[in-house]
């Protein structure tokens, strides 16, 4: 990175963003003119997202972590203070899901689900926030779910629960961090095409949970990413500490029909 663009630029580091809603997120930065740091575990993937935008001259860097771990976490942030000297924007994206009856939920599992989306969502926004403080400025941006606001059908205990946990410590965030210029929101998704909804969604799952949509369909990656990408704006200043639904109206609706 030359120094004009270490001095001045706004550098965004987006967790998950190989993939996604954080590819999207990343895209949409990088567009607007940040330097983007994709923060991912699969590194093949990174790489070529990386090749792609910078031949459109974007600009664009990765860096491995995996946010199950806090070494790992501490380790990149190191890393993205030395390479760049600030972290202006956080976008939270990485996280897990599986499903299992309620009766019969792995304790295994569960404690994996939370330490990945909540813990690791507290330790990168620490890290994070800490180097925001240096510029009296930021934006972090988690992405919950609307299973953190209403129990979405079966077998989500530890993904419901860990995304109810995210927002809670998002409204936190927001009130410690705000004497500090540092805004706190999170975004919460309803249905959304991406490689973990095609894995974890039926076909039976998917018709049932789009007629519970008053816009009758599933979200995309785009109409999430144009949230985060608002939220990360000197637009958003004065919104802090909340959880922004982007669902087709899914959490208004109750019975529908005649």
């Amino acid at each position: 990175m030359n120094q004009e663009v270490r001095s001045t630029a706004r550098v965004a580091v987006v967790t998950g963003g190989a993939m996604g809603i954080g590819a999207e997120v990343v895209e949409r930065l990088a567009r607007i003119g940040h330097h983007v740091v994709i923060a991912d575990r699969d590194e093949a993937a990174s790489a070529a997202m990386v090749a792609q935008l910078q031949s459109q001259q974007l600009s664009v860097a990765a860096i491995a972590i995996d946010v199950g771990n806090p070494s790992a976490i501490a380790t990149a942030f190191d890393s993205i203070a030395n390479e760049h000297g600030r972290c202006d924007i956080l976008v939270n994206c990485a996280g897990v899901a599986k499903v299992f009856p309620f009766i019969d939920f792995p304790l295994e599992e569960f404690e994996r689900t939370m330490n990945i989306n909540v813990n690791g969502t507290l330790l990168c926004s620490q890290h994070a926030a800490r180097l925001m403080m240096r510029h009296q400025w930021g934006r972090i941006i988690n992405i919950a779910s609307v299973a953190g606001m209403r129990a979405v059908g079966t077998g989500r205990t530890a993904y419901g629960t860990s995304k109810g946990a995210v927002i809670a410590l998002t409204r936190q965030m927001a009130v410690e961090l705000a004497e500090h210029g540092i805004t706190a929101n999170a975004v919460a998704p309803g249905p959304v095409d991406t490689p973990m909804t095609q894995l974890l969604h039926t076909a039976q799952f998917r018709t049932e949970y789009s007629k519970a949509i008053p816009m009758n369909r599933y979200g995309t990656v785009s109409e999430v990413g144009a949230a985060v990408q608002f939220l990360a704006s000197e637009d958003a200043a004065y919104i802090t500490g909340i959880a922004m639904p982007v669902d087709g109206g899914f959490l208004s609706s109750g019975a529908r029909g005649l």
